[in-house]
């Protein structure tokens, strides 16, 4: 054996450490890949996909992204401004009718797309259960147009906000006057070679994707996806299912600028700090993406949760590495990274 198959070897069995002190092979699992340069230097699938088939997870099972999602509908708005459909500073009353106009009057789609909008969740998620079980996106922004008031002035602050990549993904489907989930594999997927990614339109795919599950207090796994988990239809924040192999064609698109132009690249992986801002701390969102510091090293990415699916997708520039993560089960994703990052910090990021 060579002395680099050596030091890959021993890079495998140090990761496969980290990632076996998380999975059992009989237990919801996850996926792993790690990335540098144009090389992928590790993967693999740890548990199963699914508890009913045991199938197992292998780094082409698709998984709910959750948020991950998000970067999706956020290039895609993007696509939309590059072909001259839209402009990020256009109003957003130009594609809803608002029950108060005037109270959203100067919300712009670059304020949906760095969560700060200043609108609210009004959606009683919990009252109507049922009804937002299988809800969809134009369900799931209906309550926002009745919005009354603001929890801050557009641009002046940052709030996570679910809803507002619903109404994204509803005026992808104004303006291309077509499913947005059609707009996105056209643009998206097919040119990064994403050949069997999806998103969800109704119920999740009724086969060849992963489930989700939770421990329950009784110590037993139950599944938590779609059917048991309220929003989850709600595709716009949360929909797109991919495997780990196919989010690594994802970065690699982005980074070559296979479907978007650099300069719109680089605004949305740039923090975008508005000209009014009050928020204290400078904020750390571009278009969609964080922007953030992990053990002083730069990051880009961002996470994902929803129902028992949860994920880590990080680029680090400085490194030239990439890391992400799926689970159908949830997992400590934070203290994992972590563990993953010091490793390859002691190896001085040297993973050839």
């Amino acid at each position: 054996m060579t002395a680099s198959a050596q030091k890959a070897t021993g890079l495998h069995r140090e990761l496969d450490s980290v990632f076996l002190s998380y999975f059992r092979a009989d237990e919801p699992g996850g996926a792993v890949l790690i990335g540098t340069g144009d090389r992928v230097i590790y993967k693999n699938g740890f548990g199963v996909a699914d508890l009913g088939t045991r199938e197992p997870v292998t780094t082409r099972t698709l998984f709910n992204l959750g948020s991950i999602s998000k970067t999706f509908v956020g290039f895609g708005i993007l696509k939309l401004e590059e072909e001259g459909l839209l402009s990020l500073s256009d109003p957003l009353n130009r594609y809803f009718n608002f029950r108060h106009g005037e109270v959203v009057k100067d919300i712009r789609l670059h304020h949906l797309l760095t969560h700060t909008s200043g609108l609210p969740d009004i959606r009683k998620v919990q009252e109507k259960r049922e009804f937002y079980i299988t809800a969809k996106d134009a369900e799931n922004w209906a309550p926002i147009l009745e919005t009354d008031s603001l929890h801050f002035q557009p641009g002046t602050r940052y709030k996570y906000s679910n809803p507002a990549f619903n109404a994204l993904a509803l005026i992808i489907e104004q303006l291309t006057r077509n499913k947005w989930q059609e707009y996105i594999r056209d643009k998206i997927f097919v040119p990064s070679g994403m050949q069997t990614s999806t998103i969800t339109d109704g119920p999740h795919p009724e086969a060849g994707v992963s489930h989700g599950y939770i421990l329950n207090g009784r110590g037993e796994f139950e599944e938590l996806d779609y059917g048991e988990e309220p929003t989850f239809a709600a595709a716009g924040n949360g929909g797109v299912w991919s495997s780990v192999e196919e989010l690594w064609a994802y970065e690699q698109a982005i980074r070559n600028n296979v479907f978007l132009a650099p300069s719109m690249v680089a605004q949305a992986r740039s923090v975008r700090k508005p000209v009014n801002w009050q928020g204290g701390q400078d904020p750390i969102v571009g278009y969609s993406w964080f922007i953030t510091r992990d053990s002083g090293i730069a990051v880009i990415g961002h996470t994902g949760s929803q129902g028992g699916f949860i994920g880590d997708y990080c680029w680090l520039p400085e490194k030239n590495v990439f890391y992400v993560l799926l689970c159908n089960i949830p997992r400590p994703i934070r203290e994992i990274r972590s563990r993953v990052f010091d490793l390859l910090s002691r190896r001085n990021w040297k993973l050839d």
